[in-house]
């Protein structure tokens, strides 16, 4: 599907720091009774007065760099994505809100519950603890329960037994907008827990690969090792962005694919992400995925928002290095990272300890930032 431009539709900025006032937008934009929106944690500059009519909801994403693209997301993607998510889930339920409103897991979120009939428990994520999760979970009232989460934040409920025992009670906790380390989802899953990866973005209506595999009417394929995918979901585009939507968003056969910024495997039908095409490096002559390396490292204890960058090594070209809040020993991580990824190459050159990570307005951290930090 392509965006029409035939007649259009008035386009509302949202303060998403509310996620009250997003869920009031959100249903007149879905059931076109209303404007469209685009949900922001501030006032984004540059807005156009209207959009095409077949676009409900515009998600601002810079990825983890860039410039910030405006994807604009229909209703009929979202709800393709939300009626294949509910087939998998074993049918519709009650969501809880823990993600920002203006990701679009968040989005997502909304848009299932619309679908659904149901009324989200929305919490306020500017203060997430496992105390305030408990808190929100408190306040479901329906059987069948369900929340997304960032590895981040699950890693941080799994040091709460309370939190824990909340996140026993929800049929599915997906987890997504970043890879998840092993040791954190096989921790969730031995207490028991009824964790699912996701992988998507804002281009594909949120996660529509779970634990590897396509949601039931979504497709991937793999070209020159970029991972491509197809579907309902997919967004309409890029506003005001033609050249970008031209080279993402392509038909071939009949079938239109979106180009994502990254790579992978299929083994036997089962996806593995390796990372972003940008991200791979050769060190030492060797192909080096930062982000398998960073995955590595926030495995270790206390390194869950440890970031890896690529920077200038005299010896071996490039290799990664940790960017940490929190001080671990050189010798340690290069040995558990080489353990891990079973590549003497893939292990960082040194760890840089700083007092915060710099992050985007997407919550994501800022590598162009953090590359420059790296350079000094």
């Amino acid at each position: 599907m392509t965006a029409d431009t035939t007649s259009t539709r008035e386009l509302w900025s949202i303060d998403a720091r509310d996620p009250r006032k997003v869920w009031a937008a959100l249903k007149p934009a879905l059931d076109g009774t209303g404007a469209a929106i685009l949900p922001h944690p501030a006032s984004p500059s540059g807005l156009p007065e209207t959009v095409p009519a077949n676009v409900a909801v515009i998600v601002e994403t810079s990825g983890s760099t860039g410039r910030p693209k405006r994807v604009m997301l229909s209703a009929e993607a979202l709800k393709a994505s939300a009626a294949a998510s509910d087939e998998l889930l074993g049918g519709p339920g009650q969501w809880l809100l823990a993600v920002p409103a203006h990701y679009i897991a968040g989005i997502n979120v909304l848009a299932r519950s619309y679908f659904a009939g149901t009324e989200p428990v929305m919490m306020s994520t500017r203060d997430f603890t496992a105390a305030t999760f408990v808190e929100a979970a408190a306040q479901l009232t329906g059987e069948r329960r369900f929340v997304s989460l960032v590895p981040v934040q699950l890693a941080r409920l799994l040091e709460s037994e309370e939190a824990v025992a909340a996140l026993s009670t929800f049929q599915r906790i997906l987890v997504g907008g970043q890879s998840i380390p092993a040791v954190l989802l096989a921790a969730a899953r031995a207490r028991g827990l009824a964790v699912s990866t996701t992988y998507g973005s804002s281009e594909t209506s949120g996660g529509a690969v779970w634990d590897g595999t396509p949601l039931p009417t979504a497709q991937v394929r793999l070209v020159d090792d970029r991972i491509e995918i197809a579907g309902p979901m997919l967004a309409e585009g890029y506003l005001d962005d033609p050249r970008r939507s031209a080279f993402s968003f392509r038909l071939q056969d009949g079938v239109r694919w979106y180009r994502t910024d990254d790579v992978g495997e299929l083994v036997d039908g089962v996806l593995r992400v390796r990372g972003r095409a940008d991200d791979m490096i050769i060190s030492g002559g060797v192909k080096v995925s930062i982000a398998e390396v960073e995955t590595a490292v926030r495995s270790l204890p206390g390194q869950a928002d440890a970031v890896v960058v690529a920077a200038p090594h005299p010896e071996w070209g490039e290799a990664p290095v940790v960017i940490t809040t929190h001080a671990i020993d050189l010798d340690v991580v290069r040995q558990s990272v080489a353990t891990q990824l079973s590549s003497a190459a893939a292990a960082p050159a040194r760890v840089m300890l700083i007092d915060e990570i710099p992050l985007l307005s997407t919550g994501k951290p800022d590598r162009l930032a953090l590359a420059t930090v790296v350079l000094k």
